[in-house]
């Protein structure tokens, strides 16, 4: 394995698999002698990488005009008014 020109390298795909990291998994570096290890970042508490970067791919991404209300409407399975495009894809 070479370091390129950049100072990267590529984590070979078991040690990703077994540390679970996923892109942009944030890693923290430590020196211990002549070698150095790799781990997860520490996040603070109450924070999790993997639903932040979920959340932040879909941020921005809607592109239905339905209110709130008649998304949690939908989800839950309940009918109510909404718009003429909204109640026109219930079958009302």
């Amino acid at each position: 394995m070479q370091i390129t020109t950049k100072g990267q390298v590529t984590i070979p795909q078991e040690i990703r698999n077994r540390l679970g990291l996923l892109p942009h998994t944030q890693v923290e570096f430590e020196l211990a002698g002549d070698h150095a290890r790799i781990r997860k970042a520490k996040l603070a508490p109450g924070e999790s990488a993997r639903a932040t970067l979920a959340l932040e791919a879909l941020r921005g991404s809607a592109d239905t005009r339905m209110s709130t209300d008649e998304i949690m409407a939908m989800t839950r399975g309940e009918i109510r008014g909404g718009t003429r495009a909204t109640r026109r894809r219930k079958g009302l």
